[in-house]
């Protein structure tokens, strides 16, 4: 049975030997981190009763236990200094406390405190995680591992994660920030609380976003449509295009398409209607490219402008109408004539498929009130607004 002490004895003024009593030749040690094993033959004399124990380093040894039986022969001294010369005496004493001549002096050195793993390797340029893989530890009493981790802008270390198990050889760090290094150490603990040193230092680099978005265009010119289009991204491993779209330029900006293309067709039943696009990256891993600052402004094209009536004659109950169109674009153009006669009575004409720009009404009738607008039709059917009214009150015979 194994006994140990607790703490130091009081300190004789001067101890009383006894040259006569019987003395223990040899103490035999056994070292461990914080503790050193005493063993020794016993003293079966009976005018021994106990022994007293002395420790030192390299100066005058202190009585550091009363073992009170003489038939023991171990004694376990406890919290040590790690890695540290201790020597140790004893000597017998009997009923009066005189005491015999110590033993020879016995030396031994506590163990050290184990080194960490040895091998560390940091996996990295994974998407918002790093992985930590390391040699298991040869020493059994090894329980836990501790990771600790820390960042270029600062100097201070924090704890990551506490492994049991010896053979535990493996942690991922997860929920980082892309693009980012990170530093990594670990140390061991063992099953009686023994920490060890750091570790050497690993560094570790997360897998950065995808580059912006280049070369963002969208078009102004095309019927109830805009299409979107950009460069493809330099990223060998991109997955798709997120298109972004709001009708302000400020936002919000929704999603309104994933496409692996890079061209986006917004189909939009309206003319000249205006939209604000951003286009991202998603890569493999899905990680997303920041939006572009300004975005992609498109439009549908805006109806034609309204006919200008330039000309108006009305002769012997006939109507001349010529007119241009401002921005050309004009194919046809189409004639509304309403007729109305009194309060109550109305007839409307539409005169459609006009490729010229006049238009002669004949036959108009006494007392009735004519109104005319023309609109302009473009080569996508496109129709303008109504020109100016003319209107026309024919006068009663």
């Amino acid at each position: 049975m194994m006994l140990s002490g607790c703490g130091l004895q009081p300190q004789p003024s001067k101890p009383k030997i006894d040259l006569s009593l019987p003395t223990v030749t040899k103490i035999r040690t056994l070292s461990d981190i914080k503790s050193i094993a005493l063993e020794w033959t016993p003293v079966y004399d009976e005018r021994v009763q106990g022994y007293y124990l002395y420790r030192g380093q390299g100066s005058k040894l202190k009585r550091i236990a009363k073992i009170e039986d003489r038939y023991r022969s171990h004694y376990l001294d406890t919290n040590l200094k790690p890695d540290t010369l201790y020597e140790y005496r004893l000597s017998t004493y009997d009923k009066m406390g005189k005491e015999s001549k110590a033993s020879p002096v016995a030396k031994a050195k506590t163990l050290p405190i184990p080194e960490s793993v040895s091998f560390l390797e940091a996996i990295d340029h994974l998407p918002r995680e790093v992985k930590l893989i390391w040699r298991p530890h040869p020493f059994q009493r090894v329980e836990w591992y501790i990771v600790e981790r820390s960042e270029p802008t600062s100097e201070e270390w924090q704890q990551r994660a506490t492994l049991k198990g010896r053979l535990n050889a493996e942690y991922i760090d997860k929920g980082l920030k892309d693009n980012h290094i990170y530093y990594y150490r670990i140390r061991i603990k063992t099953c009686d609380g023994i920490l060890s040193k750091p570790s050497k230092v690993v560094k570790a680099n997360t897998k950065p976003r995808p580059s912006v978005v280049r070369g963002l265009t969208a078009t102004k010119n095309l019927p109830k449509k805009i299409i979107v289009r950009w460069q493809p991204n330099p990223e060998p491993d991109i997955d798709h295009y997120n298109v972004y779209k709001s009708i302000f330029e400020l936002g919000p900006y929704i999603v309104t398409a994933k496409t692996k293309r890079t061209e986006y067709v917004d189909l939009i039943d309206e003319d000249g209607a205006k939209r604000y696009y951003k286009v991202t990256a998603v890569d493999s891993d899905g990680l997303e490219s920041f939006k572009q600052d300004v975005p992609a402004v498109g439009q549908t094209l805006p109806k034609p402008l309204p006919p200008v009536i330039d000309e108006q004659r009305f002769e012997n109950g006939t109507l001349y109408l010529r007119w241009e169109s401002p921005d050309g674009r004009a194919v046809k153009y189409i004639v509304k004539k309403i007729e109305k006669e009194g309060f109550l009575k109305e007839n409307v004409y539409t005169f459609t498929n006009i490729k010229s720009n006049t238009f002669t009404d004949a036959g108009l009738k006494p007392g009735v009130k004519y109104i005319y607008t023309v609109i302009a039709v473009d080569k996508y059917g496109i129709q303008s607004k109504p020109s100016k009214e003319i209107v026309i009150k024919v006068p009663k015979s």
